[in-house]
């Protein structure tokens, strides 16, 4: 705690110089977003990078602030993809126990500490999926990290996410005993324009629909939401300038949630070659959220390294192999929250144990989410872009687990992390 809260200090003493002088970033490498460049230095004045390029060819700002990153790689700020800020690892307490038993006010300051420990992991960007029992409570965090109250990084949020009724948690109740939900309940196209506008009006970034959950007769999980219903909602939220995606694990709800134009498919496990054929045709991203995965196998006793991988493992890692096959984008979001935030890069690790390239996941943590969650602004190194920047030791692209060496960040022109 005392090593957040000097780091906090850090982050409000270091505006006292960064705004109006321009700052010389001198790494051994960067990392543009697309492609690794040695040689290359980059140029910072206010929020914005100015110029990126080769030394010689970049002009410094007279009196400008030079800053030594030797053996450092600088990389456009992290994007998460997949998180869950008011939660905390299921090892810790159990979901049924977060929605239930702890206050709002609890769920919200963990969550003040949880977007510190993120921003620090150098993600200057997330996008979290859903409160899961906590209203807005996401929207209030996202605009308390605008107006400076608390350090965190940028947020795009879903609010509650929306579930038809009867499928979501927390379960077991008597039908006559009220109990809170983890996502709000709509029903049928009325219901559902109604939920989404609602959402919408609440400052959802996005809207989430869980287009199948573990509702059938055995406990399986089975498709919530029938086409025509995700695809008014989806026409509903596009008509506000928003996007709709999906949580999907079975194939039909991942097919039902495609066919009506989701943007992406959070989860997966059920994917078949049919269905990452036409995702592949229709653009639509894949999170995959592997790191969640192996948490959750490990909270069960499962010991990697040691016992044999659980079957939903081992079916991960098939249908991880059987999208790349079929050319499905694959963007980085591990479900952060399940496991302890500021962990992030557990899930830039299994993608590459799972069988991509390092140069590909650095491309899906910076570059590719930016395109998926329409972020011109970032995502990039290169002239006009936001000045959200991180830099590992060593070379990243030759060895993935250096994502996890951070020894500066900073977003929007302000270093929030200097390690030396």
């Amino acid at each position: 705690m005392l090593r957040l809260l000097l780091l906090c200090a850090l982050f409000f003493l270091s505006t006292s110089w960064a705004l109006g002088q321009s700052v010389v970033l001198h790494p051994d490498r960067v990392f543009d977003g697309e492609a690794m460049h040695d040689g290359w230095v980059v140029v910072v004045d206010g929020e914005d990078i100015v110029s990126a390029g080769p030394e010689a060819d970049v002009q410094v700002p007279p009196g400008a602030r030079i800053i030594d990153l030797t053996g450092m790689t600088l990389l456009p700020g992290f994007i998460e993809g997949h998180s869950h800020v008011l939660l905390h690892p299921y090892n810790e307490t159990s979901w049924t126990d977060q929605v239930l038993k702890e206050s709002r006010a609890e769920r919200s300051v963990r969550a003040g500490v949880h977007v510190v420990r993120t921003l620090m992991a150098g993600f200057t960007t997330i996008r979290d999926l859903g409160s899961e029992g906590a209203g807005y409570d996401d929207v209030g965090i996202k605009q308390a990290i605008q107006k400076g109250v608390i350090v965190g990084p940028r947020m795009l949020v879903a609010g509650p996410a929306i579930v038809a009724t009867g499928s979501y948690g927390p379960k077991g109740f008597h039908p006559e005993v009220g109990q809170p939900l983890g996502a709000n309940e709509a029903d049928g196209v009325d219901d559902l324009i109604r939920e989404t506008r609602e959402q919408i009006g609440y400052g959802a970034d996005f809207i989430k629909v869980y287009a199948d959950y573990r509702w059938g007769p055995n406990g399986e999980a089975m498709p919530t939401f029938s086409v025509e219903e995700l695809t008014r909602m989806r026409e509903t939220a596009e008509s506000s300038g928003r996007p709709l995606v999906a949580h999907a694990g079975t194939a039909e709800g991942m097919r039902r949630a495609i066919e009506a134009g989701v943007e992406t498919i959070e989860h997966g496990d059920g994917g078949t070659p049919d269905v990452f054929q036409a995702m592949a045709e229709r653009g639509v991203v894949w999170y995959p959220t592997l790191a969640a995965v192996e948490a959750i196998s490990s909270y069960g006793g499962w010991k990697k390294g040691v016992d044999p991988d659980p079957g939903r493992i081992a079916n991960k890692k098939d249908v991880f192999q059987l999208a790349m096959q079929h050319g499905v984008k694959i963007g980085m979001g591990g479900d952060v929250g399940v496991y302890p935030h500021g962990e992030n890069a557990w899930e830039m690790e299994l993608m590459v144990e799972y069988g991509m390239t390092p140069t590909a996941v650095l491309q899906s943590v910076t570059s590719l989410n930016a395109d998926t969650f329409h972020l011109a602004d970032r995502g990039r190194i290169a002239s006009g872009l936001l000045a959200d920047l991180v830099a590992v030791e060593g070379d990243p692209s030759q060895d993935i687990s250096r994502t996890r060496d951070v020894q500066f960040v900073m977003k929007g022109g302000e270093i929030v992390r200097f390690e030396r």
